[in-house]
């Protein structure tokens, strides 16, 4: 007779919260959504920050709710985005409320970065994608600003890493997280100390690296106080989102692709080892750190939040749509009126998109998109270009053809997009499931606490247990021109 076995993952991503009771049951999943919220940055006088002490009481309203469902729980584990962190002073008191990654601070940091130390040794060292968003340039801008907070500071924790050590009193760094700060060596995983020296961060920041799938202690009772949810165990999954969601592709053989959809897209393949060369560096591939010793060779990409922040735009202009609103006017619009470059800086901070996209098309010399339609609708089209980009870069650099592409996580509900990426890519797309994070978070658990054995068990559950949508590429020469063009804008 099987058993079964409850867990909690939260799952706290850029744009939304959750959090998600999981049941294992005689090899299948089940997930009971307990608790949903809110997310996003905060402007205050000298910047755009994370309300982490909100998130913090929306982590403790999901266990309450999880309690309340009736689940017996077995394990708590989190996981959120990448990069960004808090510093804790020497009694383990939070310094002041983490900024956000599209704070204006890391603005002209990586030149900056490069007259400390040249570009192929940061990434000879790292083997990160360089992006301005980086932990690093972020720590580099508080450095070169002698900030106050570098020398009251003690320790520096991921933002899940926070949050752990608020539900179980253990200051740790989680592996697959630290791996997207650029301050990690992937060849002798730990810190990359010549890195921290030549850029003048403070070294005593940094603390012991963690595997994913350890069990770090158990529910402070402060929290089971207030939340009834007893002396349950914290398990430290994938702590980076990326990370779990890879845990949840229901794969089959191992030359897959994948892309984990949401505001931003990150698209890659799994590998045993870091790829860290000269060709990975000139491409501005990442490797970051998987479950199970992986890695993720790959690419971070603006995905979906050109999309988010078009509606953004249009609610404020009084005008409230739905994502499946703004979708299909953008499916009944022209193909291939313009291109752009998903991530070229003029994206990158909160602001009018529609506008913005606008004058990148004016600026290139194309067609302008004038109805909300044509803009959403270059927008995805260019998202769709930049992964068959990756794509043939993956293929080049790893030695294999990667078919089909996996599409895991809350934008596989965007149907065109997939479509779009079957189509451009001429490659099967298999999008499942949308809650990747929590699933893989998890399965996670259900490994450390011993009730899996392993990844591809984990993966087998997940057969088991979700029903993907299967997206079959259709013929349109339209998408070899628009790669042309793409290509053009890229250099």
């Amino acid at each position: 007779m099987s058993r079964m076995f409850d867990y909690l993952a939260i799952d706290i991503g850029a744009e939304s919260g959750r959090a998600i009771v999981g049941t294992l049951d005689g090899g299948q999943l089940t997930l009971q959504e307990v608790h949903r919220f809110i997310n996003g940055p905060v402007r205050l006088a000298d910047g755009l920050h994370w309300d982490v002490l909100r998130l913090w009481s929306e982590i403790k309203a999901g266990i309450a709710a999880a309690v309340k469902s009736r689940a017996r729980l077995n394990g708590i584990g989190l996981d959120t985005w990448g990069v960004d962190f808090a510093l804790l002073d020497r009694n383990g008191g939070l310094l002041t409320n983490p900024f956000h990654y599209r704070d204006a601070r890391t603005d002209g940091m990586l030149d900056e970065a490069f007259r400390h130390m040249p570009r192929a040794d940061v990434f000879a060292n790292t083997g990160i994608q360089f992006m301005q968003i980086n932990t690093l340039y972020q720590l580099l801008s508080m450095s070169v600003q002698k900030s106050p907070l570098l020398d009251a500071a003690q320790s520096m924790v991921m933002i899940p890493d926070l949050f752990n050590y608020w539900l179980s009193g253990q200051i740790a760094n989680e592996f697959t997280d630290a791996t997207t700060t650029q301050c990690f060596d992937p060849r002798k995983r730990d810190w990359a100390w010549p890195v921290l020296e030549a850029f003048n961060i403070p070294l005593h920041l940094f603390h012991p690296v963690i595997e994913p799938g350890t069990v770090i202690g158990t529910l402070l009772p402060s929290v089971v106080e207030e939340t009834g949810a007893g002396g349950v165990q914290i398990v430290v999954p994938a702590c980076h989102d990326t990370g779990s969601a890879v845990v949840a592709v229901p794969a089959e053989n191992q030359d897959f692709a994948w892309i984990s959809s949401g505001t931003w897209s990150v698209m890659g393949t799994e590998v045993r080892q870091p790829i860290v060369n000269n060709q990975a560096l000139a491409y501005n591939f990442t490797n970051e750190g998987g479950a199970f010793g992986t890695w993720q060779f790959s690419m971070n990409l603006t995905g979906l939040w050109l999309v988010q922040e078009c509606r953004r735009a249009w609610r404020h202009q009084g005008e409230d749509m739905t994502y499946d609103d703004i979708t299909q006017l953008a499916s009944e619009s022209r193909p291939f009126l313009a291109v752009i470059n998903p991530d070229d800086s003029i994206f990158l901070h909160p602001g009018d998109m529609p506008e913005r996209i606008r004058k990148y098309c004016m600026d290139s010399k194309q067609p302008t998109p004038q109805t909300k339609g044509e803009v959403v609708r270059v927008a995805l089209e260019s998202i769709a270009l930049k992964y068959r980009w990756v794509l043939e870069r993956l293929d080049e650099l790893s030695g294999k053809h990667h078919d089909p592409i996996h599409i895991i996580g809350g934008g596989t509900k965007n149907r065109l997009l997939n479509q779009f990426t079957a189509d451009c890519t001429r490659r099967k797309v298999i999008a499942g499931p949308v809650e990747a994070t929590a699933i893989g978070n998890l399965l996670m658990q259900a490994i450390a606490l011993g009730h899996l054995g392993s990844l591809s068990e984990a993966r087998a559950v997940v057969r088991a247990s979700f029903t993907p949508e299967i997206y079959t590429p259709n013929a349109n020469a339209g998408w070899d021109d628009a790669y042309a063009r793409l290509q053009k804008v890229m250099k």
